[in-house]
């Protein structure tokens, strides 16, 4: 089907929506400026915890390919520019890489 690439990244109450909206305004679209072969979408995640406020990216690729065509060699890296680094708490420095292998959709 597809290849599915998660990463989570934390940031405090105060910089939540100052890194949200950088995500909307140059992140995302940056990658889409690429034009990368295979890439599908992404989606965005987001969970206000006590301390912090987590956020979970999921990028759709058509294969593991596409994924390299991406973040070259090093694929599992991951991907935080320096704006984002700077309202980022902490992040993960690798991404986990799934095959999709199944997709339900269910309407009454």
């Amino acid at each position: 089907m597809s290849i599915k690439r998660i990463w989570h990244g934390w940031t405090t109450h105060e910089n939540a929506d100052a890194y949200q909206d950088l995500l909307h305004r140059e992140v995302f679209p940056g990658i889409e400026s690429k034009e990368i072969d295979g890439y599908q979408s992404v989606e965005l995640y987001r969970r206000d915890l006590d301390e912090e406020v987590e956020f979970i990216t999921i990028m759709t690729f058509d294969s593991l390919k596409s994924v390299k065509a991406f973040r070259g060699k090093d694929y599992e890296q991951c991907y935080v520019p320096e704006p984002a680094k700077k309202l980022l708490k902490r992040w993960e420095k690798v991404a986990a890489h799934y095959d999709a292998v199944e997709k339900r959709n269910y309407r009454i």
